[in-house]
């Protein structure tokens, strides 16, 4: 009986191991992307992402970033602080931050001007021409 007992619970054990991993699996249910870490010199530029569709880079104290695809996935909903940096490839991006005056946005290599944006208001960032 105790045989029995062992097997359903091990069976258990891996239907729900297996439905865990399938859900992870799909898309919009992976973890969100997080900001780089700051190289130890500070020796970071802006010219290595001068590529990138997005590129967004904390100069102040912090700033509280979400980033995701229109109506789906969230690629990044985190708080970065002073020299984090991150940057997307995508065709289309909702942005919105919390401190505009802490970080510098560059979409598709140039900088946005987020002077006067309101706090956590969004914004659309489209490949190809800057938003």
């Amino acid at each position: 009986m105790a045989a029995i007992a062992a097997a359903i619970a091990l069976f258990v054990a891996l239907v729900a191991l297996g439905g865990f991993f399938l859900y992870n699996s799909l898309p919009g249910n992976a973890a969100p992307a997080q900001p780089s870490e700051p190289a130890a010199d500070g020796a970071e530029e802006v010219g290595d992402a001068d590529d990138s569709v997005l590129y967004i880079k904390v100069v102040g104290d912090s700033s509280d970033v979400l980033v995701r695809i229109p109506g789906g996935e969230v690629l990044t909903d985190t708080t970065m602080t002073q020299g984090q940096y991150l940057s997307y490839d995508h065709d289309a991006m909702d942005v919105s931050v919390s401190e505009p005056d802490a970080v510098e946005v560059y979409v598709n290599g140039e900088l946005k001007d987020l002077a006067g944006q309101e706090a956590g208001k969004s914004f659309l960032v489209e490949g190809g021409s800057p938003g």
